[in-house]
């Protein structure tokens, strides 16, 4: 039923998520692609080779086919991977000649950068899902390099169709780049509801041997981008001094070790140590018993085009506490799943957070609230569009650069 090359040059499905680069975009790629095999779709992503003793293919589950391209040192920072974009784009070239596919389907603007040039050499149609946009982080103040925004316009400019996880995000392709709006296509993420659901809340606290003190949850990676000095400065400021903050993630990219380091400085400052609990990356599925032990999850990112852990804490029945950026604003529906805060003024978050604290039974029926509401979201939905949209796009002529 057709086939697509997923790129994903700089994270691969197979990388743990929390840790340097992995995160979201690596669930959204392994998950999408495992769905998308299972409705039918011959699957090949490729991946820059990170570590030298990875093969040269791992075979997933069946339809679903891991590739490892070599492409300058594997021990290359992000920052550095634009100098290998060509050496990458030959590799995936070269394994697409052996085996042709019916599309392209590109991760991130690295990825994007690559896919543009082979969907030129090859003739193929190119759908990309950006994850975050230089343009929009600028908003929130986090500046990527001017060469990146270039590439995005670019690389907009001549896609076959562009995915948006939401209304939000397709505004924003369309009023920072010009995008075409009958080239977006609105394909939310999913979440697997076999691992992520309710459940009870005192089993997974006993079985990962907390005890039973209010707890906040901030799950991600550490750097600046996701804001973890707001949900600790919101911790010092709640009433109830018994409450304590649980995060579990690790430093990422180049500001990562400093960001924590500055997290940890801020939480002795403010006397709060004996309250916050570092907890090493976890495997996704894993995640599940954390979300179910927490009583609230706080998501303060600066931007999140999409917002994977408020979805993931909302399918557990667990009432999300986040910023009112991106896609959380339409993830989470304030007084009924969780609560959004417009500025990401600690007092103002702790507030919020305070208000689902002290109210167990309005708590609660967030929580239920927010599992029904997760219901909307699947992988296999997820497929099934894109499943449509590549065979759509197959019998097009691809769209020319402007």
């Amino acid at each position: 039923m057709g086939s697509v090359a997923v790129v994903s040059l700089h994270t691969s499905p197979l990388a743990q998520p929390g840790t340097g680069d992995a995160g979201g975009m690596n669930v959204y790629v392994r998950e999408l692609s495992a769905s998308l095999a299972q409705a039918g779709v011959d699957v090949r992503v490729y991946v820059r080779r990170w570590a030298d003793h990875l093969p040269d293919r791992v075979r997933v589950e069946p339809g679903f086919e891991v590739v490892h391209v070599s492409a300058g040192p594997a021990e290359l920072a992000k920052e550095d991977l634009p100098s290998v974009i060509g050496e990458f784009g030959d590799g995936v070239a070269a394994d697409l000649a052996a085996a042709p596919v019916q599309a392209l389907h590109a991760n991130y603007w690295l990825s994007a950068v690559a896919a543009h040039d082979l969907k030129h050499r090859l003739d193929l149609p190119l759908v990309a899902t950006f994850h975050t946009l230089a343009r929009v982080k600028a908003t929130a103040g986090d500046h990527e390099p001017p060469a990146r925004e270039a590439a995005e316009a670019t690389v907009i400019g001549c896609c076959d169709a562009i995915c948006a996880s939401n209304p939000v995000e397709a505004d924003q392709l369309v009023q920072l780049y010009g995008a075409r709006p009958d080239r977006i296509e609105l394909v939310p993420s999913g979440v697997d509801h076999a691992f992520f659901s309710p459940g009870d809340r005192a089993g997974a606290r006993a079985a990962l041997g907390l005890d039973d003190r209010p707890t906040m949850l901030f799950v991600g990676r550490i750097q600046p981008l996701k804001g973890l000095t707001v949900a600790v400065e919101s911790l010092a400021r709640l009433a109830d001094k018994r409450t304590r903050l649980v995060v579990v993630g690790g430093p990422s990219g180049a500001d990562g070790p400093a960001e924590l380091r500055r997290v940890q400085e801020r939480i002795r400052a403010l006397g709060v140590a004996e309250r916050v609990q570092f907890v090493d990356p976890q495997p996704h599925h894993m995640l599940s018993s954390w979300y179910r032990a927490a009583d609230v999850v706080v998501v303060p990112s600066r931007s999140e085009s999409f917002g994977l852990v408020a979805l993931e804490a909302a399918a557990c029945g667990v009432p999300v506490v986040a910023s009112a950026v991106g896609g959380l604003r339409t993830l989470v529906v304030p007084g009924v799943t969780g609560m959004l805060v417009e500025s990401r003024d600690p007092e103002s978050f702790a507030a919020a957070i305070a208000s689902v604290l002290t109210d167990p039974v309005r708590a609660a029926a967030m929580g239920a609230a927010a599992a029904e509401e997760s219901r909307r979201y699947s992988w296999s939905t997820t497929a099934a569009r894109l499943r449509r949209l590549y065979a759509d796009l197959s019998v097009r002529t691809p769209v020319a650069c402007a």
